[in-house]
């Protein structure tokens, strides 16, 4: 079926009025295949620079609720822009098309690139997001008014039919898309290299559909200045992706004071361990999605605080939930009594490194490669539930609870999860940040343990790196707050745990309410609190 060119049809797109002119004598089925495929094909892509920025966005800043949001929303609203500034270029289909596509591909494959250099380099990251996701969105939103008059230059069909076909196909590419992401781009090629992949893919659909299928649509001149387009952007990916590798060390490094001696970026987190030497000998240092864990210079403070009040009781079966860089499975360790210590750790990766990068094993003395230690790749929540073993001794050493992730590990449904482990007369105690400088974090993790119908006893010591932190010892019933550990501590002397239960006269315990899975305070109590720190 063929259609009269319409009076006001662009020079190049004159010829693609009529289906034949452009695909082909009798080929009308393969061109509307052909067509419908590339629709299939631009769908995914722009699915995955959609998650491309929220898992970026969740990595560099946290908070992945509120990284999801801004870019959904932003995206949504810039492709009904797109949608409408697509109506003019509408006589001029396949030109339009081929200009938006070669964009797209190009900002979408460079997009991660681009926001990590702006996160490291300028400071300008959420910015930077907001102005990506627009013209992100605007050039995807005016994708489909251009695909579906392209649609109907090779079949006239109605109108409903067409908008049915195309967006069946563009939800469906939406979901491979979305798929892949997760399972295939980020496991094989990671954030950055599988953006710029993703783009060169989305160039090689849109030249096929242009250079390809409508064709004959243009003219010499023009198909020249787009095919010289096209080779520019694709060698800008591929520049992009030979480059890439160097240009992930150099922007990484730009946000460490010190120099970089490992990296893996995983499927949970960013793990980064920094070394540098110092009178006293080398500082190591291990970050999580660049939030400072520990210091070697000081770690042994936080874990001696952290254990040997919980240990001060009976202690034959430990149970340590996080905790994967293995020291304070070290201090556990120290105790010859214990017969056996679980460590549930959600990121095989972080496991690894423990057991095997020499950093690491020198400061947890191979713990994680105890007869003693049974360690498990698992995320804690769903562990607890799985379980109904009983311990002596239950160690939370979780991140902080500034992401969305994690706030699940602080409420009210993983405290009673805990509980339910504890043998008669056990002991807990849960790693709480800072009475300082996050104050209402640290006591909103106090009621969200009495909710859980715990007993809780909060402390406090001074480790240089971090500054004041804080811990919450926890018990069915109340427990002496005291050290017994098998031999002399760096640290924690009696003297010195007596003072931590003491909290300044301008520091008085706040009143706040716990936090629960449906209604996760501690996130906002975090976020907000760490953000001004």
């Amino acid at each position: 079926m063929t259609t009269t060119p319409s009076s006001h049809a662009g020079a190049d797109d004159a010829a693609a009025v009529e289906g034949t002119a452009s695909t082909g004598p009798g080929r009308p089925r393969i061109a509307r295949a052909a067509l419908l495929a590339v629709v299939f094909v631009c769908a995914a892509c722009g699915l995955v620079y959609e998650l491309a920025l929220v898992s970026l966005g969740s990595f560099l800043i946290g908070n992945t609720a509120t990284q999801a949001s801004i870019v959904l929303a932003v995206m949504v609203f810039a492709m009904g822009v797109g949608s409408l500034a697509a109506k003019p270029l509408q006589p001029h289909s396949v030109t339009a098309f081929a200009v938006i596509e070669l964009a797209l591909a190009l900002l979408g494959g460079l997009s991660v690139m681009a926001l990590y250099a702006a996160f490291a380099y300028l400071s300008l990251y959420t910015q930077a997001m907001i102005g990506v996701a627009f013209v992100l969105g605007v050039l995807i939103g005016a994708e489909i008014p251009l695909l579906m008059v392209l649609l109907q230059r090779i079949r006239r069909q109605e109108a409903g039919s067409a908008v049915a076909d195309i967006f069946a196909v563009d939800y469906i590419g939406a979901l491979v898309g979305g798929l892949c992401f997760p399972f295939l781009l980020l496991p094989i090629f990671g954030q950055l290299r599988g953006a710029l992949v993703v783009g060169l893919v989305n160039a090689a659909a849109g030249c096929f559909l242009v250079f390809v299928v409508f064709r004959h649509s243009l003219s010499r001149a023009r198909m020249a200045i787009l095919g010289v387009a096209a080779l520019a952007v694709v060698a800008a990916l591929v520049a992009g992706l030979l480059y890439s590798s160097r240009f992930e060390v150099t922007a990484r490094q730009a946000l460490y004071r010190d120099p970089v001696v490992a990296a893996e970026r995983t499927a949970y987190q960013d793990i980064v361990i920094t070394e540098r030497r110092t009178a006293d000998g080398p500082d190591t240092r291990l970050y999580l999605n660049g939030d400072l864990q520990f210091s070697s210079i000081d770690e042994y403070r936080y874990h001696e605080a952290l254990v040997h009040p919980a240990m001060s009781g009976r202690h034959d079966r430990v149970l340590i939930l996080g905790g994967g860089d293995g020291l304070a499975l070290r201090e556990v360790l120290a105790y010859p009594d214990t017969r056996q210590v679980t460590l549930v750790e959600l990121d095989p990766e972080m496991i690894r490194l423990a057991r095997t990068d020499e950093r690491l094993t020198r400061l947890n003395r191979g713990s994680m490669n105890d007869p003693r230690a049974q360690v498990i790749t698992a995320d804690a929540f769903s562990w607890l539930r799985q379980h109904r073993e009983p311990y002596d001794v239950i160690v939370v050493d979780m991140p902080d609870p500034d992401e969305s992730a994690t706030a699940k590990l602080y409420s009210t449904e993983f405290y009673a999860l805990a509980r339910a482990h504890l043998a008669d007369g056990a002991r807990m105690v849960v790693q709480s940040g800072s009475p300082y400088f996050a104050p209402k974090s640290f006591w909103c993790i106090q009621s969200t343990l009495r909710d859980a119908g715990l007993w809780t006893l909060p402390y406090h010591v001074d480790v240089p790196s971090f500054g004041d932190w804080g811990f919450h010892l926890a018990a069915v019933r109340p427990v002496p707050l005291e050290v017994r550990a098998p031999h002399p501590l760096r640290f924690l002397s009696p003297a010195e745990l007596a003072s931590a239960a003491v909290l300044p006269l301008d520091r008085p315990p706040l009143d706040m309410p716990p936090s629960t899975l449906m209604d996760p305070r501690i996130l906002r109590y975090a976020q907000s609190e760490w953000s001004v720190y």
